[in-house]
């Protein structure tokens, strides 16, 4: 498991394994984020058992499901909302990392490009959401 930082308190990962999670304790992470919906892929570990796997590592858990290219604006809120809720640092998954990159974007404060530069720094190109932050007057 590799987690790109995004912030102090947050860095997103590709998919994680119920076997990760005494690993991501120890690398000093207290929550989690799941942003896949169950079943999403063949093979795919449900949530449930997830869940499961990261409180008995001590780790909180929340979930957080985005179809891929779908996210909307409830599921932007709830993800600050996690952020602000949760003990940190967070980590928060889904297939590749970029759906969480996004839903960070979508709620981090500061310029376009300064958030763009930190997605790009973690490995996440996410230049297709300039129009949306020129949309919201913050490109």
């Amino acid at each position: 498991m590799q987690a790109h930082p995004l912030t102090d308190q947050l860095s997103v990962a590709a998919q994680i394994s119920a076997d990760d999670m005494a690993t991501i304790a120890a690398q000093g992470f207290r929550s989690i984020v799941n942003n896949r919906p169950d079943d999403e892929a063949p093979g795919q570990p449900a949530n449930a058992e997830l869940e499961a796997a990261a409180r008995q590592a001590g780790l909180e858990w929340r979930h957080i499901p985005v179809v891929s290219g779908k996210v909307n604006d409830e599921q932007v809120r709830s993800f600050a909302e996690a952020l602000g809720q949760l003990p940190g640092p967070v980590l928060a998954f889904c297939r590749s990392g970029t759906r969480c990159s996004v839903l960070w974007a979508l709620q981090a404060e500061g310029t376009a490009d300064t958030i763009l530069a930190t997605t790009e720094a973690a490995g996440y190109e996410l230049s297709m959401l300039r129009p949306w932050f020129e949309l919201k007057g913050r490109g």
